[in-house]
């Protein structure tokens, strides 16, 4: 991944310096996701519940397990518009800090107010058309097999507050081919299984709703990843 993406840098570089060019920047993650999977033999099989329409914003909620779930959603979104929200210490990785610093939106969960301006800066993107990816559980956890953990309230909230849907994503064995980072036990190659639900609608829901929409996500992935 390293290696493919220095290939790509330079042009990618070039893309950042223009937020009209974010759209091409993302059509290249995809490619280079793709490629560079491909190379070391990770395949990613996708089923979906439901045709998704493409042409809507949404707020996708997946489980996490590994790194290889971000390369994952990175394929699977079939539209230029996205962004992932995600922990800032990936302004600091060598593969993900150019987009960290343009495209994505980094928060450190342990400030309120860096929360608070992450989910500003989501709010801006959704109501732009961009479509957002947030892993729920905040962070992949420390237990091996992993569990599913509890969910955060914050995407939840923002989907009732912008009326936007939210498509639930269950990941079921990345983590067999690569947990976490990989530096604990490996890598290999094989194929990663990925469930995607049918999207749930927040038109009708307010905010008093957001506990039960995130019990009912939690549910979903909980029920099919087990």
């Amino acid at each position: 991944m390293g290696l493919t993406y220095a290939l790509c840098f330079p042009l990618l570089y070039l893309l950042s310096r223009n937020v009209g060019n974010y759209k091409h920047m993302n059509a290249i993650r995809r490619t280079w996701a793709f490629i560079s999977s491909a190379l070391v033999g990770i395949v990613y099989r996708f089923k979906y519940e439901k045709d998704i329409d493409w042409s809507r914003t949404y707020i996708i909620c997946p489980n996490h397990t590994s790194n290889l779930d971000i390369t994952a959603m990175t394929i699977m979104v079939k539209t230029n518009q996205f962004c992932f929200m995600g922990k800032d210490e990936l302004l600091n990785n060598f593969v993900t800090r150019l987009f960290f610093k343009t495209i994505d939106i980094p928060v450190n969960r342990d400030s309120k107010m860096s929360s608070y301006r992450a989910f500003k800066k989501a709010s801006e993107a959704l109501a732009g058309g961009t479509s957002v990816i947030i892993f729920p559980e905040g962070k992949i956890a420390d237990d091996y097999p992993p569990q599913l953990q509890e969910f955060k309230n914050g995407p939840f909230r923002l989907a009732i507050e912008l009326k936007v849907p939210i498509i639930p994503v269950t990941s079921f064995d990345t983590w067999k081919v690569l947990w976490d980072t990989g530096v604990q036990y490996g890598s290999k190659p094989g194929i990663c299984n990925i469930f995607v639900h049918e999207p749930i609608e927040t038109a009708q829901l307010t905010l008093d709703d957001a506990d039960a929409l995130r019990d009912k996500v939690h549910g979903i992935i909980k029920q099919k990843f087990e």
